[in-house]
């Protein structure tokens, strides 16, 4: 009897995370458009452009949630685009395995300091 790989039945290995990936990035991707379109609107409708001006923006709560709400996304977004470079070009396991851990240390590093930088104003 043949091995017919076709079908249900069939044996899907690697980066088989297709439409839940497709729609993180989509998601993130919006949140992160949000974030801009907001940051425009307010930076076009004020007039204090100076340092004060921004850190007055940065220091009301709803903009530092809305702002770690899109680095979250942003981080997410990195995460899934880098895992799958990682998954589909680097081929021997442990080195995969180490990029992605590597990725994963860099991006909640990135996280922490986001939240300090946001928190400190």
């Amino acid at each position: 009897m043949a091995n017919n790989n076709i079908g249900p039945k069939r044996l899907v290995v690697g980066a088989h995370y297709g439409l839940r990936d497709w729609l993180a990035q989509r998601v993130t991707a919006v949140v992160m458009a949000v974030f801009t379109l907001v940051t425009l609107v307010l930076f076009l409708g004020g007039s204090d452009f100076s340092y004060e001006g921004w850190a007055g923006l940065f220091a009301q709560q709803w903009f530092k949630l809305l702002a770690f709400v899109t680095f979250l996304a942003l981080y997410y977004h990195a995460w899934v685009g880098m895992r799958d470079i990682w998954m589909d070009y680097v081929k021997p396991v442990g080195i995969r395995l180490a990029l992605q851990v590597f990725t994963i240390l860099w991006l909640v590093g990135c996280a922490g300091w986001t939240v300090q930088i946001l928190w400190r104003v």
